[in-house]
């Protein structure tokens, strides 16, 4: 964990792993508007974006997918080691590439939580915030997370949000308590 003096706040990785539509954007951002509202420096490195700008050009093999984790998971530490709270809403779909980036938090002594939003692919088609389940079921696209292309849950992660079946307020609050009780708030 970064150690914080007088005046600077210890940062965090919370990343928040999970099929597409499980609710990991949302809930990282209730999350991140109630930690901004305390006074914390706190961002969010939301999937999406990161493909858009620092991993465009890649595409979803699963050299590619790794890859951007691990682009993702050096620029979440850098940000974390300096005070910063990154909540980390990627789909991450490869154990192994998770634990990569848990190993660089720890090898660099940076908090890292791994969490699972754990709703289930038949919650998340019904979703479909970005029509990526009827695009794949059309046919237009292969390759969706969860679908036809592995998803590897997180077997013992330091939380399981189940967002079916609780609010986005009720999730948020949990991802603050354990940050609390880790130490990394």
């Amino acid at each position: 964990m970064t150690t914080a003096t007088q005046g600077q706040q210890t940062g965090a990785t919370v990343w928040l792993t999970g099929l597409p539509s499980a609710g990991k954007t949302t809930i990282a951002t209730a999350l991140a508007d109630q930690l901004s509202a305390l006074g914390r420096r706190v961002e969010v490195l939301d999937g999406d974006e990161i493909r858009t700008f620092l991993s465009a050009g890649l595409g979803f093999s699963r050299a590619d997918r790794d890859l951007n984790v691990q682009r993702i998971g050096f620029v979440a530490e850098l940000l974390a080691s300096h005070g910063v709270t990154v909540l980390v809403p990627v789909i991450a779909p490869y154990a192994d590439s998770r634990e990569a980036v848990r190993k660089r938090h720890q090898a660099a002594g940076t908090g890292y939580l791994e969490v699972h939003v754990a709703t289930p692919v038949e919650v998340c088609s019904r979703r479909d915030v970005k029509g990526l389940y009827a695009r794949q079921a059309a046919g237009e696209i292969s390759g969706l997370t969860g679908v036809d292309d592995p998803y590897e849950a997180p077997e013992e992660p330091d939380l399981r949000i189940e967002a079916h079946r609780q609010g986005v307020e009720e999730s948020a609050a949990a991802l603050s308590a354990l940050l609390s009780e880790r130490g990394l708030l």
